[in-house]
């Protein structure tokens, strides 16, 4: 019989790609999701149970089986009681549940540089579940990834949105800060790959470009054809900017911690690039749809 993987949230951005490889590769595939009874890409190819974080039992009964989880569960910001200290008290129950499971290993996509002393929530909330994986039994990968780009993704999608349908573009500080975006397809490979290990990994999920903020939106703007003036501003100002538009849009389009963290150099790796996709071929070739509708986060997953 195939080998039974558990994805947690097959209709999530890397999730989906994951499971394509999965299935691809004739592994079973359980879909551990808060909406199972969502819709999803896969129809009956994949079945689906719910986290059930408020029932230990039930979310360690929907895993076994399971050999492999692919962990993808995790929160941008807080909204509506969603904290990422809750998220971090859900991801110790899946954990401890994988292992009461039998579960054999966990892949778990992280984030650039996570530390527990951190002052935003986002990378210590990362570095508290890195601490639990590393404290349970499972057998483990850890991939540290920033910001994601490719069918479905968010940002690098909405920025080229920004730039084709707004006359300015607000940039908190200098932008020169750094980030190195990695190809979603390519992250994907890594996570199966590293799901057929068995010797414990953690390393940073990375592409080969490292972009200054600055230059990213010189990238975007030539392959768009964009005529948006971009102006610098105090980050403070930036944000009361974006809040602005976000009400607009029905979204969370900037919070203070992603300036901080972008504005600190979080978004880069001092590690050798891992992912192979350039961030500009793909640009070039996807040039027709990126950036032509907003991709709003609240209504993907709140609404």
């Amino acid at each position: 019989m195939s080998e039974l993987n558990a994805v947690t949230g097959v209709s999530g951005y890397s999730g989906r790609h994951i499971t394509r490889r999965l299935l691809g590769m004739g592994n079973r595939v359980v879909n551990l999701t808060g909406h199972p009874d969502r819709p999803h890409e896969f129809g009956n190819e994949v079945t689906s149970a719910s986290f059930n974080f408020n029932d230990p039992a039930a979310l360690t009964r929907s895993l076994e089986g399971v050999s492999t989880i692919y962990n993808t569960y995790w929160i941008r910001f807080a909204y509506e009681g969603t904290t990422h200290a809750k998220a971090v008290e859900n991801s110790k129950i899946l954990i401890r549940a994988a292992q009461d499971a039998g579960v054999r290993r966990i892949v778990h996509v992280s984030i650039t540089n996570p530390s527990i002393d951190s002052p935003l929530p986002y990378y210590s909330g990362k570095a508290m579940v890195e601490e639990a994986i590393l404290a349970s039994k499972l057998s483990y990968a850890i991939l540290r990834p920033n910001v994601l780009f490719g069918d479905g993704g968010i940002l690098i999608n909405n920025i080229a949105w920004f730039l084709k349908h707004t006359p300015v573009f607000g940039v908190p500080g200098s932008g020169e800060y750094m980030l190195q975006p990695i190809f979603v397809e390519d992250l994907a490979d890594l996570a199966v790959a590293d799901g057929q290990k068995s010797e414990n990994l953690i390393y940073d999920a990375v592409g080969p470009d490292i972009y200054t903020f600055n230059d990213l939106l010189k990238l975007i703007k030539e392959i768009v054809h964009s005529k948006t003036m971009i102006m610098h501003m105090p980050p403070k100002l930036a944000l009361i900017a974006t809040g602005i538009v976000g009400k607009l849009m029905h979204d969370v389009v900037l919070t203070p911690d992603e300036v901080v963290g972008l504005m600190g150099n979080l978004l880069v790796s001092s590690e050798p690039p891992t992912g192979k996709t350039l961030l500009s071929d793909w640009l070039r070739e996807n040039c027709d749809w990126v950036g032509t509708s907003y991709f709003s986060e609240l209504r993907k997953h709140f609404d």
